[in-house]
């Protein structure tokens, strides 16, 4: 330890002592600037306000880094260390900060929050990513300038970052790059302009992450001036709105499109399969966990993609009443669960008016841990007792997590998983397993592919749940999947998200009015 604390304090001198032409002014000021993480909280916001749903997620993941970092380096790290700071006799007074750090120097705060965040960027966008890091390598290389910290102390800080932004992957898997995606292609008029395009608006859709210049319709109208647009309002029937929509894109042979969140998206993959018509998705919800696999990210990328006739192929899965049991055939372009998920559906309806959407699943999930109990059914004739019967439309990853992210929408194959009521304190070691990023491990958790599954003695289960939404079950279910039957437009090559924010403001900017001189 002897020897590395003298090599440190080496170190430190030849940096303190050195003179580094046009950061004499920068550097400190640099280091300033990160204190309290007001530079990451600033280019978080930058990135949410520049950039697009990418930009967004680089930002979150950046600032869960960072709290998760400077929580463990100021209440446990400094804590437990305890090393006093270099001295500052060697160090300029020029580059040395008004007010010095009173707490142990080992390891830099600075460096971590740093680090964390500009890892966490790069782990969603390796674009932002490369934008962030040297910014973060000068805020680390500012603390040994300015004298607060030795070389160690910030290499330390560093590796700690890294590793909190490294940790969060475990809980929360990022989405990949866009063209890790496996998608085949799929026939799709080409419609210059929108002509021929009929597009249903849901108004009663989530109003999605943030705040737009223009509605839906009237971005719709800017980017695709000769398409059909029908608003369907809240108190509307959407069902009877996508009906006619779609008899009106047959009839012009052209295509259908919505503009809504994953429910809204579903009811319009049900009429696209059955007319025959290609799907145009224009994500306009609060997650858009379809839109977002599609490879679909904005309005712009639907419309390059509807102008161009660019699609790829997407299964539609279902779930169908078998052996003559009554109800309804529903269809998932996502998921579809039965168990302790379309029990906390159901009960957030029930206080969504009141509470707002969030807020009720918090209640109702808090609720339904304490008074849910397994429910028993038979899967392909073998009698469970089951907290959880997941399928998703396509294989989601990473392995043994909650569900994440798709990179093949036509593989044919419904992606199962079960967490089994029998074993004891099931819902407490899931609980445990997921926390710790140990599903995949865990006895209480199964995970299979297949194309077909059976679900029968479904009397005891009063809903089930499919793309957020919730309905009756009947005795006896059949899961399978219309493999390909979806032509959906996706744009063959990502334009950058900033470039199409870019465009959005300035075709905003130029169609108000000029005042006159």
């Amino acid at each position: 330890m002897g020897r590395t604390h003298h090599l440190d304090r080496r170190l430190f001198e030849r940096v303190a002592t050195s003179r580094l032409r046009g950061v004499e002014a920068a550097l400190p000021r640099l280091s300033r600037a990160a204190d309290q993480g007001r530079l990451w909280l600033g280019t978080a916001a930058a990135l949410s306000a520049v950039g697009g749903p990418t930009a967004r997620r680089a930002a979150r993941r950046g600032l869960g880094a960072l709290a998760v970092a400077s929580l463990t380096t100021n209440t446990i790290m400094k804590y437990a260390t305890r090393r006093k700071r270099p001295l500052l006799d060697i160090v300029p007074a020029v580059r040395q900060l008004t007010r010095q750090p009173a707490t142990s120097s080992f390891p830099s705060g600075h460096a971590a929050s740093a680090a964390a965040f500009a890892t966490g960027v790069a782990l969603e966008s390796t674009r932002y990513g490369a934008l962030v890091i040297p910014v973060a390598a000068a805020v680390a290389a500012s603390r040994v300038y300015v004298g607060v910290h030795y070389p160690g102390d910030v290499l330390a800080g560093c590796a700690l970052g890294i590793t909190a932004a490294v940790l969060t992957c475990r809980w929360w898997p990022p989405r990949p790059e866009r063209d890790l995606s496996v998608h085949h292609r799929a026939a799709a008029p080409a419609l210059p302009e929108g002509a021929g395009l009929v597009v249903v608006i849901n108004s009663g859709s989530g109003s999605g992450t943030t705040a737009q210049l223009l509605t839906a319709g009237e971005r719709l109208r800017m980017l695709l001036p000769s398409a059909e647009i029908m608003e369907c309002g809240p108190g509307e029937d959407l069902a009877a709105t996508l009906d006619r929509a779609a008899l009106r894109a047959a009839a012009a042979g052209g295509a259908l499109g919505i503009c809504g969140g994953d429910g809204s998206v579903n009811a319009a993959a049900q009429r696209a399969a059955a007319h025959g018509l290609a799907l145009a998705v224009f994500p306009c919800g609060t997650l858009n966990h379809f839109a977002l696999d599609l490879g679909v990210q904005s309005f712009e990328d639907a419309t390059r993609a509807v102008t161009a006739g660019e699609a790829i192929a997407s299964d539609l899965a279902r779930a169908r009443p078998a052996g003559g049991a009554s109800g309804e055939t529903v269809h998932f372009v996502n998921t579809f669960s039965i168990g302790l998920y379309p029990e906390l559906v159901r009960m957030r309806e029930a206080l969504e008016g009141r509470l707002g959407k969030w807020p009720s699943a918090a209640v109702s999930l808090a609720r339904l841990l304490s008074t849910a109990r397994p429910v028993e059914l038979e899967i392909n004739g073998r009698p469970h007792r089951l907290w959880l019967l997941f399928a998703g439309n396509g294989l989601y990853s990473p392995e043994g997590f909650a569900p994440a992210h798709r990179t093949h929408l036509d593989d044919g194959l419904l992606d199962i998983r079960t967490i089994d009521g029998d074993k004891p304190l099931a819902r407490t070691r899931v609980v445990l397993s997921a926390l710790t990023g140990t599903l995949g491990r865990s006895r209480v958790y199964t995970a299979t592919r297949l194309p077909r599954l059976r679900l029968s003695g479904l009397r005891g289960i009063r809903t089930l749940a499919y793309d957020g939404e919730s309905a009756p079950v009947p005795d006896s279910l059949v899961l399978d999947k219309r493999q390909g039957v979806l032509a959906v437009y996706r744009p063959v090559r990502a334009e950058d998200e900033v470039l199409q924010r870019a465009r959005a403001v300035a075709a905003v900017t130029s169609s108000y009015p000029q005042r006159p001189a």
